[in-house]
């Protein structure tokens, strides 16, 4: 299993995903967003790997509710240019992504992997 999570160290969901992780004793990489954004090619990756890539767009953000909520926009272009729209925590597990608190995704990741 080979973890990684994008997350903000003030951020309660990424602290959750974090705790949720270590709890198991399953070793994972944070990327602190407010230190390292997430390259082009990252981002291509993520996308790549959701089911949806709406549900990368965090909607409940204030930046989302004043500046996008009622436009059509390309979501990789603006996620890469405002992250601050993304939903975190973002976690990646090789290939498959999830965005937001995905606790029962995650299990089934640990079930798996077992």
């Amino acid at each position: 299993m080979n973890i990684q999570i994008f997350g903000r160290k003030k951020s309660s969901a990424t602290k959750k995903a974090e705790r949720f992780f270590s709890e198991r004793r399953i070793k994972f990489h944070s990327v602190d967003l407010d230190e390292k954004q997430i390259s082009k090619g990252e981002l291509e990756s993520i996308i790549a790997g959701m089911d949806n890539k709406d549900d990368l767009i965090d909607k409940d953000s204030k930046l989302y509710k004043a500046k996008y909520a009622y436009l059509r926009f390309d979501i990789f272009t603006e996620l890469l240019t405002n992250q601050e729209l993304i939903k975190l925590p973002v976690i990646r597990n090789g290939k498959k992504v999830t965005a937001g608190e995905q606790t029962e995704v995650w299990k089934k990741w640990i079930e798996e992997d077992n």
